[in-house]
């Protein structure tokens, strides 16, 4: 039997989509989770992910993890309060440190973590918020927002905790950001 080039497509996307598995973060991950990043040189320290695991615990922040076939593959987490004032003030939940293995990108990862963190942000609030790094590392994350619905606050660019002012010069580094808001759906 011969599949056609779209039904392989169609397939395959069906395969990937039941092979990812959603799960929250566990004391044991940790360390999974750090030493993966590491391998792939970016410094995510084991703390990090403790205090997420602490917080996940308190109910602050939710810890979603995917696997692929049984391998760590990536992470979302959704910051109930917001550190961000405008999303703080209007009390829209944020999600926050989005990270997708580089080995397992453009594999659905990304899409199944961002759909499950929207969908739990959708039970408590109509709009979900992000903050997106302006450096080239996070083009591929930008788009993805931007493919998804995501749209600026209005508020400009944020940088260490206040709007940097016309002409000012700022470090392009992980601390600069804008943010961007969601309206989702409403089938809570």
């Amino acid at each position: 039997m011969q599949l056609r080039a779209d039904a392989g497509v169609i397939c395959w996307d069906h395969f990937m989509q039941n092979s990812i598995k959603l799960r929250s973060l566990t004391a044991s991950d940790c360390s999974i989770v750090s030493d993966h990043f590491a391998a792939q040189g970016w410094k995510k320290p084991l703390e990090q992910y403790q205090r997420y695991w602490q917080e996940s615990l308190g109910g602050k922040r939710d810890v979603i993890l995917a696997e692929l076939n049984g391998l760590f593959a990536g992470y979302v987490t959704v910051v109930w309060q917001s550190d961000y004032p405008p999303f703080r003030q209007a009390g829209i939940p944020e999600i926050v440190d989005f990270n997708v293995l580089i080995k397992f990108r453009r594999m659905g990862i990304g899409t199944a973590l961002m759909d499950e963190a929207e969908r739990r942000i959708a039970l408590r609030s109509p709009s979900a918020g992000l903050g997106v790094c302006l450096p080239a590392d996070y083009g591929p994350a930008q788009a993805l927002y931007a493919r998804r619905g995501y749209v600026p606050d209005g508020h400009g660019v944020y940088y260490q905790g206040r709007y940097p002012a016309c002409g000012e010069t700022v470090r392009l580094d992980d601390d600069l950001a804008l943010y961007m808001i969601r309206q989702l759906e409403l089938d809570r």
